[in-house]
């Protein structure tokens, strides 16, 4: 069975900052949002090569209005000043050493969220790192997967100036199909370093559901 697309009407609408608009637009930067098409879902943005994505990503969060969060090591949250910031930005605090592992603590956010019929949007950088390695890391994908929400294929086009976030899917848990779906999201997408975007493709295909996924 492949991925199922979503189409019609966007289940929310959000109104965003017309000034972080305004400096998108003046440094040439295009946003093409509708809307999300669920309370609930997981954001993946590709590619991710250098420390410019997050400045970008960050005005175009605002220019928006996208509420979502996004993981973060737990001590950064530690340090003065900062560590507030991160929160603020929508930063979690995440324990890698945890037993539980990151895609459990991942979905039982994503539980107490549906159970309180709240919005929580979680978005992460499938490579986890702004270095050329050989696929995805896949914690996005069971994350999406076993919490049975949507997937937002985000793209961060260089070439074109353009933050893209249309295209949302729900996964199948066929790995092959459905990465050939993601794959063809991001057909022609150009990173700020091209030689460090990594190739569309699972680092550890077949990974045990029970297993700890997110490096």
């Amino acid at each position: 069975m492949p991925a199922i697309e979503f189409s019609g009407p966007p289940a929310i609408r959000l109104s965003g900052n017309r000034f972080a608009r305004w400096v998108l637009q003046r440094l040439g930067w295009r946003l093409q949002f509708d809307g999300l098409p669920a309370l609930q879902g997981v954001l993946v943005v590709y590619p991710h090569t250098s420390n410019w994505d997050f400045v970008i990503l960050v005005m175009a969060k605002w220019a928006l209005g996208v509420s979502v969060s996004f993981w973060a090591k737990d001590r950064l949250f530690r340090v003065p000043v900062f560590g507030r910031w991160l929160s603020w930005l929508g930063g979690l605090p995440v324990n890698r050493t945890s037993p539980q592992g990151t895609v459990a603590q991942a979905l039982d956010r994503f539980a107490q969220a549906r159970s309180q019929g709240r919005y929580f949007w979680l978005a992460l950088s499938p490579e986890g790192t702004r270095k050329r390695i050989p696929g995805w890391r896949s914690g996005f994908y069971q994350t999406a997967l076993r919490a049975g929400v949507p997937l937002g294929l985000v793209r961060l086009d260089y070439g074109r100036c353009e933050v893209v976030a249309q295209d949302f899917i729900l996964l199948s848990g066929n790995e092959t199909d459905d990465f050939k779906r993601i794959a063809s999201a991001y057909d022609g997408v150009k990173a700020c370093i091209p030689e460090n975007a990594a190739p569309i493709r699972l680092l550890d295909p077949g990974v045990p559901r029970s297993e700890t996924v997110v490096k």
